[in-house]
């Protein structure tokens, strides 16, 4: 049973609830990566292949990304299909951003790497600011849960920019793209195992770096062998992913592996 926060705190929070994000195991981080190949080979085959250009791929995702984020909020713990589903959908979304801003408005892809990257860090500073934690082991109550996907949305629009500059602007190609950023996250997990890294902040790095890294996996995977990938197409991509998410999320459904623990609404300043 959870303890109940002071009335003050509750009342300026909003409704407390049970912890409405799942324990960070092996399954978070293999279904992450699987939702942010999505995001990058569902994105443009609405786009692309079905010809519904940028303006009215992004017009219906946002519109399913509102209805699916209403269901989330309007639940008071963590469901396993409601949470991946919104996650999914916010991996198109922060493509789409992203994809807008270059191809729509010729926004420069540096331009949006460090516009992504300022515009996240002030989203945490701020939801730091309010609630003295950036741990997603509180996200208990609808403020906080409302940082935690405005940031979790801000992460797949740099993580998309980021990826696409590295890979496509820089010339380095998707499978070396894809590596590097594989890399970087080994280096993150080594330096908190290792070398005590804050947990926080170990977390929210691997976390924007699954972005670009899923990207590059789905460009690699989807894109033409003249262009450097393998050539299986968007179709046929986002479908084997696609699968692999729904295995994986009625496999956590069911035996619900990934429920946390829960825990107290966190009151203080927290930094592990």
């Amino acid at each position: 049973m959870t303890t109940a926060t002071p009335l003050s705190a509750t009342s300026a929070a909003g409704r407390t609830m049970l912890n409405k994000v799942p324990e960070v195991t092996v399954f978070f981080w293999v279904i992450k990566v699987l939702c942010t190949t999505v995001g990058e080979t569902v994105a443009d085959f609405l786009s692309t292949n079905l010809n519904w250009g940028l303006t009215g791929t992004t017009a219906f995702m946002g519109a399913l990304l509102a209805i699916v984020l209403v269901l989330q909020f309007r639940s008071r713990q963590y469901q396993a299909a409601i949470y991946w589903l919104a996650v999914v959908l916010l991996s198109v979304v922060g493509t789409l951003i992203t994809d807008n801003l270059t191809d729509n408005f010729g926004v420069p892809l540096i331009t949006t790497t460090v516009l992504f990257s300022v515009v996240l860090a002030v989203v945490f500073a701020i939801w730091f600011a309010v609630e003295r934690t950036l741990s997603i082991h509180s996200i208990t109550t609808t403020r906080r849960e409302a940082f935690y996907w405005l940031a979790i949305l801000f992460t797949f629009a740099l993580g998309t920019s980021a990826g696409d500059l590295a890979a496509e602007k820089l010339a380095l190609g998707y499978l070396p793209s894809a590596l590097i950023f594989a890399g970087a996250i080994a280096i993150i997990f080594a330096a908190h195992k290792l070398m005590k890294l804050n947990a926080i902040l170990a977390f929210w790095l691997a976390y924007i770096l699954t972005r670009p890294l899923g990207a590059s996996l789905g460009d690699f995977l989807s894109q033409a062998r003249t262009d450097g990938g393998l050539g299986l197409g968007t179709t046929a991509t986002s479908g084997i992913f696609l699968a692999a998410i729904l295995a994986l999320v009625t496999y956590l459904s069911v035996t619900g592996h990934d429920r946390t623990i829960t825990r107290a609404p966190y009151t203080g300043i927290a930094f592990d």
